[in-house]
């Protein structure tokens, strides 16, 4: 997995293809997922494809949440998986309180020129209790290519 939040993204922007949206929501925590293919940053000869992915959490609930770790489970076109987890998200773990929301970009360097992710956010309420909200499957691909 790569970092794309920084500058030398939003510049290139124009650049991206952006599509397939993903939405979950999981006790009032909603989750949307924008991608875009990155196609300066890509070396398709090489076998190297980077996406970029732009993530909304939203807090539409009643109870404060804080994002305490994620785990993806990453699919290639060759349909190698791997699964990813760590702690908060770029750097971060944000608590939402209810009508909060939090948005970051990432990015993910396949080998093939399609795949498809999926995951959860660990989330833990001011009481100590835990959930995993749901982050619904989504399509990385290359734009105007055929299923």
């Amino acid at each position: 997995m790569i970092d794309l939040s920084t500058a030398p993204l939003e510049g290139a922007r124009a650049a991206c293809h952006e599509a397939h949206v993903s939405h979950a929501i999981t006790e009032g925590i909603e989750v949307n997922v924008s991608t875009r293919y990155v196609p300066q940053q890509s070396l398709p000869k090489a076998k190297r494809y980077v996406f970029a992915y732009t993530i909304r959490i939203s807090n539409g609930g009643e109870a404060t949440a804080q994002l305490r770790s994620r785990h993806w489970i990453i699919t290639d076109g060759n349909g190698k998986v791997e699964e990813v987890r760590g702690p908060g998200v770029v750097g971060q773990q944000p608590v939402l309180r209810p009508g909060e929301t939090f948005e970051y970009t990432s990015g993910c360097v396949l080998e093939t020129p399609r795949g498809t992710m999926r995951g959860t956010y660990q989330m833990q309420r001011p009481d100590g209790g835990q959930f995993d909200a749901t982050i619904a499957p989504f399509d990385l691909t290359l734009p105007y290519t055929l299923n």
